[in-house]
C-alpha cells in the first residue's frame, strides 16, 4: 500500500500536464501589491450592438484555445518554489465575464471612467486570471454609432505580454465580416485533471531541482560570459567612450508611491503619418514613437516645472519571441534602456539623439543576446525572488536610490486589416498597462487596420491629467510632423507641385450630377483650400440645378470652406483615411454655419460610402 502511494506520488511530481509558472513570468506575479495589481487590460469598441448572450457564447466556444483561460496558480507550500499552472476543476464562465451598462451621460469620458474603475481592481488570484466586462449603451462616444458596446479584458501579465495578447485578439476576433453567418459552435466538454495535492508539488520541485542541479550557477555563468563578451565588443566596435554613469538617472515625479485608482489617456495617429516621417529621417517606427512621446513629457513637465536637466530614461520591451510562437501564451521579453532626450527642445535633434541611443542599445543587446537576459530571471532563487520584491515595496526602497528607468514605452505591432465580432467591426483598441510603486507612467502604442493608439497608463496621484498628457502627445506629434515635413519639402523642392486630389473632385462631380435628389439637397458653393506642400490652392465646387461643376479658383462666400492637405483628400478617396478619424485628428477645417457644415459631412459621408 506504502509503495502504491509513493508511485502515484512520484507519478504526479513526472505529470507534464502541470506547467510551472517561468522566472520571468512570477516577476509580474510577485510585483503585485494592494496599490498595484499586474493585469494588463484592452478596451475594444464594437460598432453596432451585439447581444450579450452571443458575445458570450463566443468566448465559450473558443476557449479551449485558450488553455490558460481554465487554468488557476496552485503554490508549493511554503512557497518555496515558483508556483504551477493547474486546471481549475471549479472553473465558471459566469465568474468571469461580466455585464454592464455605461451611466448617462453615455459619453467618451464616461467610458473612460468606467474603464479606470474596472482596470483598478485586482484580480481573484485564487481563480483563472482573467475577466472581461461586456458594457452596452455607448449612446453618446463621438463617431461610434449609437448602441455599440466596449469590451474590457484584463489577463494577468503573470500569462501574457503584449505579442500573446494580440494572438488571442486573433482567436477571439474574426478577420472577415463575412463570419457573422457561421454558427456559433457548442464549447468542448471540459474534462479538468485533478488539482495536485501539496506533497506532489514538493516532489516535482525537488524533481526539477536535482534533474539540474547546476541550472543556476550554469545560467549565472551564460549570462556573464555574454555581458563580458558584449562590453568587450561595444569597446572594440564603439568610436565613443561610453562613461560609467551614461546611464545616470534623474528622479522626476513619476518615479513616487503609486495609489490604487488608475489614470488613463489615449491619442490616435494614422500610420501613415508616421510612416512617411519615418522615410523622410530614415528612422524606424520606434524612434519617430519614442520622440512623439518624449515631446508630450517634456512638455508636461516644463508645466508643472519639474523637468529635469538630465534626459528621462525609458525602459523600451523588446519581444524575443521566435518563429512559432507567437500564440504561445508566456512573457517573452527582454528590454532596453534609452535616453529619450527630454533635456533637448528641437524635435529634430531630439529625435536624432533617440535614434543613436537606440541604434546603441540594440547592439548591446545583440552582444549580449536577449535569451541571455531573460533567462536571468530563472536563474534567480525563488525564494530570494519572492523576498525581494516583498521588502521593496514595504520598506519603500525606491525612496533610497534613484530609478533604474522613468517611464516604459512599450509599442506592440497589431492587426493591420480590420477585424470583426459577429460581423461587427472593431473600431478602435486601446491597451491599459500595469504600474507599480516607483514606476508611475507607461506608455503602450499600439497599432490597428492603418492608425496607432498611444495610451498612457497611470494613477490618480502620479498623473491625475491623463487626458491632458494625451493632448501634449498629440501636440508633439504635430510639431515634430510640421518640422519634418518641411525638411521633406526641401529635399523635393525641385520636384513640381501637383494637385494628387483632382480624382476625388471628378468622381464627386459625378455623383452628385447622376444623383437629382442628393443634387437638389446640396446647392451651392463650396469652398476647398488644399495645402500642397508650402503653398495652398483653391477649387470651387459648385452644385446648381443644370450642372455640377468644379473649377480651380477661390470662392469668396462658400456655404462651407475645408481646409486639407491635398495628400489627405486623396486617401480619403482612396480609403486609405476615413473621414470620421480625420475629424478627430483635427486634420480637416470647417468654416461655417453649423447647419451647412453637418450638410456638407452628410453629402461627403454618402459620397464616400458609395464611392
Amino acid at each position: 500500500m506504502a509503495k502504491k502511494i509513493i508511485k502515484d506520488l512520484l507519478q504526479d511530481a513526472l505529470d507534464s500536464s502541470i506547467q510551472q509558472v517561468s522566472g520571468q513570468d512570477a516577476t509580474f506575479l510577485y510585483a503585485e501589491s494592494p496599490t498595484s495589481p499586474m493585469h494588463i487590460a484592452t478596451l475594444t469598441i464594437v460598432e453596432g450592438s451585439i447581444e450579450f448572450n452571443d458575445f458570450k457564447d463566443i468566448v465559450a466556444s473558443k476557449i479551449h484555445l485558450i488553455p490558460k483561460f481554465r487554468k488557476k496558480l496552485v503554490n508549493v507550500p511554503m512557497n518555496l518554489d515558483y508556483p504551477y499552472w493547474a486546471d481549475d476543476p471549479n472553473f465558471d464562465i459566469d465568474l468571469h465575464i461580466n455585464r454592464l451598462k455605461l451611466p448617462d451621460p453615455s459619453n467618451w469620458k464616461t467610458l473612460r471612467d468606467m474603464t479606470s474603475s474596472i482596470f483598478s481592481g485586482p484580480l481573484d488570484l485564487r481563480r483563472p486570471l482573467w475577466s472581461i466586462s461586456f458594457i452596452e449603451g455607448l449612446d453618446e462616444v463621438s463617431q461610434v454609432p449609437k448602441g455599440s458596446v466596449a469590451i474590457v479584458s484584463k489577463i494577468h501579465h503573470v500569462m501574457i505580454d503584449g505579442s500573446s495578447g494580440v494572438g488571442i485578439m486573433g482567436i477571439l476576433f474574426d478577420k472577415n465580416e463575412e463570419d457573422k453567418s457561421k454558427k456559433t459552435t457548442a464549447p468542448k466538454p471540459y474534462d479538468p485533471d485533478p488539482l495536485p495535492d501539496e506533497m506532489s508539488l514538493l516532489l516535482k520541485s525537488s524533481y526539477s531541482f536535482f534533474k539540474d542541479p547546476l541550472k543556476i550557477p550554469k545560467l549565472v555563468g551564460e549570462t556573464a560570459y555574454s555581458l563580458a563578451k558584449g562590453k568587450l565588443n561595444s569597446k572594440i566596435n564603439s568610436k565613443k567612450v561610453i562613461h560609467k554613469n551614461s546611464f545616470s538617472t534623474p528622479k522626476t515625479i513619476f518615479n513616487e508611491s503609486v495609489s490604487p485608482k488608475r489614470t488613463w489617456g489615449t491619442a490616435i495617429l494614422e500610420f501613415d503619418r508616421i510612416n512617411t516621417l519615418r522615410k523622410i529621417m530614415e528612422v524606424s517606427v520606434n524612434d519617430l514613437i519614442l520622440a512623439i512621446c518624449a515631446g508630450g513629457i517634456r512638455r508636461y513637465l516644463e508645466e508643472k516645472e519639474k523637468l529635469p536637466v538630465q534626459p528621462l530614461v525609458a525602459n523600451v520591451p523588446i519581444s524575443i519571441r521566435v518563429k512559432g510562437e507567437k500564440q504561445k501564451m508566456n512573457n517573452q521579453i527582454s528590454n532596453m534602456l534609452v535616453k529619450i532626450a527630454t533635456h533637448i527642445k528641437n524635435p529634430i535633434e531630439r529625435l536624432e539623439y533617440i535614434q543613436e541611443q537606440t541604434n546603441q542599445g540594440k547592439s548591446r543587446h545583440k552582444a549580449v543576446g536577449a535569451k541571455a537576459l531573460s533567462k536571468m530571471a530563472d536563474a534567480v532563487p525563488f525564494g530570494l525572488a519572492n523576498l525581494a520584491a516583498g521588502l521593496y515595496s514595504k520598506y519603500n526602497i525606491k525612496e533610497f536610490h534613484r530609478p533604474p528607468f522613468n517611464v516604459t514605452i512599450t509599442n506592440v505591432p497589431g492587426p493591420q486589416n480590420p477585424l470583426y465580432l459577429k460581423g461587427h467591426k472593431i473600431v478602435g483598441i486601446f491597451g491599459l498597462t500595469p504600474v507599480l510603486d516607483g514606476f508611475g507612467l507607461i506608455i503602450a502604442a499600439f497599432s490597428y487596420n492603418g492608425s496607432v493608439s498611444i495610451t498612457t497608463t497611470s494613477d490618480a496621484k502620479t498623473m491625475p491629467d491623463a487626458d491632458k498628457f494625451s493632448r501634449y502627445i498629440r501636440e508633439s506629434a504635430n510639431e515634430l510632423e510640421a518640422i519634418i515635413l518641411n525638411k521633406g519639402k526641401q529635399k523635393s523642392a525641385e520636384k513640381a507641385k501637383k494637385t494628387k486630389s483632382i480624382p476625388f473632385f471628378n468622381a464627386l462631380r459625378k455623383f452628385v450630377n447622376e444623383n437629382e435628389t442628393i443634387k437638389n439637397q446640396f446647392l451651392g458653393l463650396y469652398d476647398f483650400q488644399l495645402n500642397l506642400d508650402e503653398e495652398t490652392t483653391n477649387y470651387q465646387l459648385a452644385i446648381e440645378k443644370e450642372i455640377v461643376s468644379v473649377k480651380k479658383k477661390k470662392t469668396t462666400k462658400p456655404l462651407v470652406k475645408i481646409e486639407i492637405d491635398d495628400m489627405n483628400l486623396l486617401n480619403l478617396y482612396k480609403k486609405n483615411l476615413l473621414l470620421e478619424e480625420i475629424i478627430i485628428q483635427e486634420r480637416i477645417k470647417l468654416t461655417g454655419t453649423k447647419k451647412n457644415i453637418e450638410k456638407l459631412l452628410k453629402l461627403l459621408s454618402n459620397f464616400l460610402d458609395n464611392n
